[in-house]
């Protein structure tokens, strides 16, 4: 199987791309991640490979670091642009078009953060899709996806489908057996991070449970995978590690929650992974700060 991938390499970029979208350098990740997409949404899954290839291809044409495009460094930014399109808007022309320059537009912004080495992490696609949400709900009258208003299969508040909803809502998927599939592309890549993105979720759930979020939407996964993703930031097997991840999951609930109930970011989209990128660079500033005074 290796020496398809070495014929083909694109194909192999934009496979761990999308496995990148939960930091996870690994086509087998990025393979499971797909399935598990079209599994929700074959217009979903569509728009991530058109937008993931859109990324690595236009990494590849302004000839960024080789390393860099193989590690599909290129490709999580864009690949969430395309979802996250796909997911709010019914998918016409213009939304197949905004897809792909999302995605190309993406891995330029990705470049310049790399080249200034300042770790962004999904901020590129977040940035790009609040001003296109922006832009299309203020000067085109394209309807909302069928999946926005789509109802969850199960309301019944399960602990454990809750904490593995948490992995699907990162690629926005609301599916059970897509959530499942998540946790497991990321567990076959790294078993360390995936059981503390398990545990962030899990933590995420019952904090915001505590602040009295809605018990439907906590179900769904909706508080859970920014906290997901902190966690894998910080995975590891050092003692420490278990702190970090701690105290960034801990920053990442307080500021998603604070944000989606006072409605900051409802003009633009939603929230998408900001908490996640917020919390991490608050908790990447105590780290420094703590290895400076102790160093």
């Amino acid at each position: 199987m290796d020496e398809f991938f070495k014929k083909i390499p694109f194909i192999d970029n934009v496979l761990k791309g999308i496995g990148q979208i939960m930091l996870q350098e690994n086509r087998w990740t990025g393979l499971l991640f797909l399935i598990g997409i079209f599994m929700g949404s074959w217009q979903c899954g569509v728009a991530v490979l058109l937008s993931t290839a859109a990324g690595t291809f236009t990494a590849m044409k302004l000839k960024y670091n080789r390393s860099e495009i193989n590690a599909g460094l290129y490709g999580f930014s864009a690949a969430l642009v395309g979802v996250a399109l796909s997911f709010l808007f019914e998918t016409g022309l213009l939304i197949w078009v905004l897809i792909i320059l999302g995605g190309a537009l993406a891995a330029v912004v990705q470049h310049f953060f790399i080249q200034k080495k300042i770790p962004v992490f999904t901020f590129p696609f977040i940035v790009i899709t609040w001003i296109l949400v922006f832009a299309l709900h203020h000067f085109t009258h394209i309807p909302p996806s069928a999946m926005l208003s789509a109802e969850v299969v199960s309301t019944k508040y399960d602990d454990f489908l809750t904490c593995t909803n948490g992995f699907g809502e990162v690629i926005f998927q609301g599916g059970v057996l897509s959530g499942i599939i998540f946790f497991l592309a990321v567990f076959i890549s790294s078993p360390v991070a995936a059981l503390y993105g398990l545990a962030a979720s899990i933590l995420g759930a019952g904090l915001s449970q505590f602040n009295g979020e809605p018990v439907k939407e906590i179900h769904m996964g909706l508080f859970g995978f920014n906290a997901v993703l902190s966690a894998i930031v910080f995975s590891g097997v050092k003692k420490t590690d278990g702190l970090w991840v701690l105290i960034a999951v801990f920053l990442t609930i307080v500021i998603d929650d604070f944000l989606v109930d006072n409605h900051y970011l409802d003009a633009v989209g939603g929230v998408f992974t900001f908490p996640f990128v917020a919390g991490t660079w608050a908790t990447l500033l105590i780290q420094k700060a703590f290895l400076k005074a102790k160093g």
